[in-house]
Order: C-alpha cells, then sequence, then structure tokens
C-alpha cells in the first residue's frame, strides 16, 4: 500500500529537487470495469472530489487554490503557462514548503541524521519477521541502500524512500534531478516576478507526521509499503494519469482498492492504515493551513489582490479537505474552468 505513505515522499522529494523521469504503466487501467465503476462511485461520495484550480472568496479577501502533482510531467508547461498572470500579480505565493524551509530541512537532516537513523534501538531486522525484512532487504539494496545501513533506519524514512522508484531514486542521487516539479515551476515563476513565496507550514511538520506512532503501527506502516515497492514508477504513472484527468479523489479510492487486494492485510486493516495516512498526511496539516491561509488573503485584500496557494492536489478534497474547510469558515469557493484563463 505505498500510496498510503505517498504524502510524505512526495513532501520530502519536493524538498530535494527529485525529477520523476522514469516511466510506468497507469494501474487503473488493469482494473475490471466493474473495479473501475467502484472507485468512480467512491470518489464520488466525497466533496469536491475532482478539479485542481479552484477559487475562493470572502468579502473583498480572494484566494487562487491550485492542487499541485510534486514530480516532473512535461504536461506541467501549459498548465503553468496558464496560471503565470494570476500568479505574477498575486500579493503571495502559498507553499507547502517555501526555498527557505527546503534548505532548513535539508540542513537539519544533515547535521543530526538520527531524525531518519535510529543508531541504538532494535534494528528492522529485529523488529520484523525473516521473509519480511528480506524484501525489505532488497527494496532498500534496490535503491542503492545496503542492508546494514537500512536495518537502522526510522521504519517512517524507510516506508518513504520505498514510495520512490530505484529509477527515481537513481537519478537523485546522480545529480541529474531538475527543478522542474509544479510546485518548483510555480515558485519559479513566482520568483522571477517578485511575488513573495511563503510555507504553510514549518520546515519539520514532516518530522512529527509519524512521531507517536507505537512501535508495532511503525512496523505496520512499513509493511503495507512493502508490497508496492517494486512497482513505484507504475504507481507515479497512475498518480498523474488521475492528477492530469482532474479525478483527484479516484487516487485515494484506487489506493485503498489495491491494498485490499495485495497488500495481504485484512480490510480492517487496510482502513485503519488509509485513515492513518489520511489523518496524518491530509487532514492535519489541511486545518493547520487555514489560519496563515486566511491571514494571507485577508492582508492582500486593501491591496485589490488575491493570493495563490499551490499544494498536493490530494489537499483539496473530502470534508476535511481544504476547500471544505474554507467553506465552513464563510468562504465561497466554485471550480474555475478552462475558458477563465487557467486550466482545470
Amino acid at each position: 500500500m505505498k500510496r498510503v505513505i505517498l504524502g510524505a515522499a512526495l513532501w520530502l522529494a519536493t524538498a530535494a529537487g527529485l525529477q520523476a523521469a522514469c516511466t510506468g504503466r497507469n494501474l487503473m487501467d488493469d482494473l475490471s470495469p466493474a473495479d473501475r465503476a467502484g472507485i468512480a462511485a467512491a470518489a464520488a461520495q466525497v466533496p469536491n472530489s475532482e478539479g485542481t484550480v479552484w477559487e475562493a472568496r470572502k468579502g473583498d479577501a480572494r484566494m487562487l487554490l491550485l492542487g499541485t502533482y510534486h514530480f516532473t510531467d512535461d504536461r506541467h508547461v501549459a498548465a503553468v503557462d496558464a496560471l503565470k498572470p494570476r500568479i505574477t500579480a498575486a500579493d503571495a505565493l502559498l507553499v507547502e514548503a517555501a526555498p527557505d524551509a527546503q534548505a532548513q530541512l535539508q540542513s537539519r537532516l544533515a547535521a543530526e541524521p538520527q531524525l531518519m537513523i535510529d543508531a541504538t534501538g532494535a534494528t528492522l531486522p529485529e523488529r520484523m519477521g525473516k521473509e519480511q525484512w528480506a524484501a525489505l532487504s532488497d527494496a532498500m539494496e534496490d535503491r542503492g541502500v545496503p542492508a546494514v545501513m537500512a536495518s537502522r533506519l526510522r521504519p517512517w524514512y524507510a516506508a518513504t524512500m520505498l514510495a520512490v522508484s530505484p529509477c527515481m531514486m537513481a537519478e537523485l542521487k546522480s545529480g541529474d534531478a531538475a527543478r522542474a516539479g509544479m510546485d518548483f515551476m510555480l515558485i519559479d515563476v513566482a520568483t522571477a516576478a517578485g511575488v513573495p513565496v511563503k510555507s504553510l507550514e514549518p520546515y519539520d511538520t514532516v518530522f512529527g507526521l509519524f512521531s507517536d506512532l507505537t512501535p508495532a503501527e511503525e512496523i505496520d506502516m512499513l509493511l503495507s509499503a512493502l508490497p508496492g515497492a517494486e512497482h513505484a514508477d507504475d504507481f507515479t504513472a497512475t498518480t498523474a494519469a488521475a492528477f492530469f484527468s482532474g479525478r483527484v479523489w479516484e487516487l485515494w479510492e484506487f489506493s485503498r482498492h489495491d491494498a485490499y487486494a495485495n497488500s495481504g492485510l485484512s480490510r480492517e486493516q487496510v482502513d485503519r492504515q488509509v485513515a492513518l495516512a489520511q489523518e496524518r498526511l491530509m487532514d492535519r496539516r489541511n486545518r493547520a493551513w487555514i489560519a496563515p491561509l486566511t491571514k494571507a488573503a485577508e492582508a492582500a485584500a486593501p491591496k485589490g489582490r488575491e493570493v495563490v496557494a499551490a499544494f498536493g492536489a490530494l489537499h483539496l478534497p473530502g470534508e476535511q479537505g481544504v476547500l471544505r474547510l474554507l467553506e465552513r469558515d464563510g468562504w465561497t469557493v466554485r471550480r474555475v474552468a478552462q475558458d477563465e484563463g487557467t486550466t482545470r
């Protein structure tokens, strides 16, 4: 169930500037018509389940909300070009991790390797079954991490690494990774226009996402990531296909369906993992973002300007998604159509 921890992987990959030029297949194409219909029906029950470009208004305060896909794709060029007029005229661009936050994160990881590595506690082979450790060590070796080093990784970080395919990991290590993900492209547009770029959350948010998990929950999270580790390129292609079609929440429902079929966990265990991931990776952060979004928009209103906010597209939908939370706070939200000068 690699997508359960995909959000953390994408957050770290964005901060590192990871390029996803590797190719895979859309796993949705392997589903039966009945399964596809079931996923679509489940997604349709979720508020604001489709669309990646939205507006929010409250009095004179205005926001343009952009759901992003963090990795490289040639289709980003046209999308970002269409958004340039709104970004260059904005009072500020708010993103998950602004350049200064990305630099702080990289510096912190370099200075405090214990955030990723447990040098004194029980090793992963001691905490996992023999076959489970063998599968994990093989997956880590494929990603250029020797088993002896992998044995000391903290479970959340090991799970995050499994979400990045060996191909993408090789590109990152080679230095070929480009600032070509959508978030970086938007940041570059704003920076060139002199528009301030601000973070929606502290740089160290990622370290707290899983800090209070029990030892058993840590290993469960790692085990749930293992089945999809060898197909990470396919999962990346599946994510891209869902994003560019605008069917944002179908990706999350596909993750649940795939886990039921392939994780080896019971449906109850899968549902618990999915609920945990949604709360830690999305809902909790969404709630924390409403205050900085509102503050920025209200500060821009007297100047007759809007703010632009860009973050992973899965943060938009749902009862605890950014859009519904804004609505509950008195904002009017609407999806922006192509004929209004931006992409959907």
